[in-house]
């Protein structure tokens, strides 16, 4: 079985850097971007099985990024993350076709259940 290709999309590279490392750690293959266009790079080259996209990041937004994943990809499941707890971004992201919504600092346990919960509800066909 291949591991599960995570793509991360956070402008906090330290984060970014963190959550990678403690995926890898859970056999997992992250592959990390810092903003929009660098995510759309990412899943031009390779789709993800999941993405996982900050809402907040310079540049595009992460509910516009998640409308136009959706778009070109609407078996990719992705998680919005976010800083800021919002129920207004919660429900725009859940209405864009995010499978779910989790607050920084997300424990490493939620984050790994999230992308398991993600994947029982299909990946896209690659």
């Amino acid at each position: 079985m291949d591991a599960v290709d995570v793509l991360l999309v956070d402008d906090e590279e330290e984060a970014l850097a963190l959550y990678g490392k403690r995926l890898a750690r859970r056999g997992m293959s992250p592959r990390l971007a810092r903003d929009a266009e660098e995510a759309f790079a990412a899943i031009a080259a390779k789709v993800p099985d999941v993405v996982v996209l900050d809402v907040r990041m310079p540049g595009m937004d992460g509910l516009t990024a998640l409308a136009r994943i959706k778009r070109e990809h609407p078996g990719v499941q992705v998680l919005m993350l976010t800083g800021h707890a919002s129920v207004e971004a919660a429900v725009q992201g859940m209405e864009r076709g995010a499978f779910d919504y989790l607050v920084k600092p997300v424990a490493l346990e939620d984050l790994v259940q999230k992308i398991h919960e993600a994947l029982g509800e299909g990946g896209e066909e690659r």
